[in-house]
């Protein structure tokens, strides 16, 4: 299930909350509804998240998702985390991609990915100009509308898929089910049911 693979990754409350850069938010920290893992809050928080990660950088963007986060009630630490997309290892490349996006929606010229990676600094964000501010807001808006929808997809058919398995849990796997079956589904069911059966033969024991 989703919620078992984020519940798995994600890190525990307490570290969130030691987050020097999220002081600020003192108790509402505490909310119950920011740790919440269901379908809405963890596709807010990608919305959240990947909207952040083009805004001023860290610790700035962590804030930022926080803040969205406790307005939109979306999960805390998905929306936190998913800032560190942007980090020192990907600036260069992920700005240039906005820097890209900015100077073809506006008819520009562009610097080679070389050139550009030679002139980027943060602290040089801001001389980069018009191009690179217009990308930066494209794509965290695209980025945020696509996380959103994204997980909101990925999640139905998640659920849709563990509900399948259920279904042919017990029914004899005849070509009637394998006809209605992908090669990779039908694999996962024979594993599921294995599962299940060993299961059911520790707890007869």
């Amino acid at each position: 299930m989703p919620k078992q693979f984020f519940q798995r990754y994600l890190p525990h409350p307490g570290k969130i909350r030691e987050i020097k850069s999220l002081e600020f938010l003192g108790d509402k920290l505490h909310r119950p509804n920011l740790w919440h893992l269901n379908r809405r809050s963890v596709s807010l928080a990608f919305a959240c998240g990947l909207w952040a990660m083009y805004t001023p950088p860290l610790p700035w963007q962590m804030a930022i998702a926080a803040v969205l986060a406790i307005y939109f009630n979306a999960n805390l630490p998905i929306s936190v985390a998913l800032v560190w997309i942007t980090n020192p290892f990907t600036w260069v490349p992920l700005y240039y991609l906005a820097y890209e996006v900015g100077a073809l929606a506006m008819g520009r010229g562009t610097f080679s990915f070389g050139e550009f990676s030679e002139l980027f600094s943060i602290e040089k964000v801001w001389e980069l100009g018009a191009p690179l501010l217009l990308g930066c807001f494209i794509l965290m808006n695209v980025g945020a509308v696509l996380g959103y929808f994204g997980t909101q997809l990925l999640w139905r058919r998640a659920v849709l898929h563990r509900l399948m398995l259920r279904k042919y849990r017990n029914a004899p796997v005849d070509l009637g089910v394998i006809a209605q079956l992908s090669h990779a589904e039908y694999m996962q069911l024979l594993k599921h049911r294995e599962l299940h059966r060993q299961e059911n033969h520790a707890v007869s024991e």
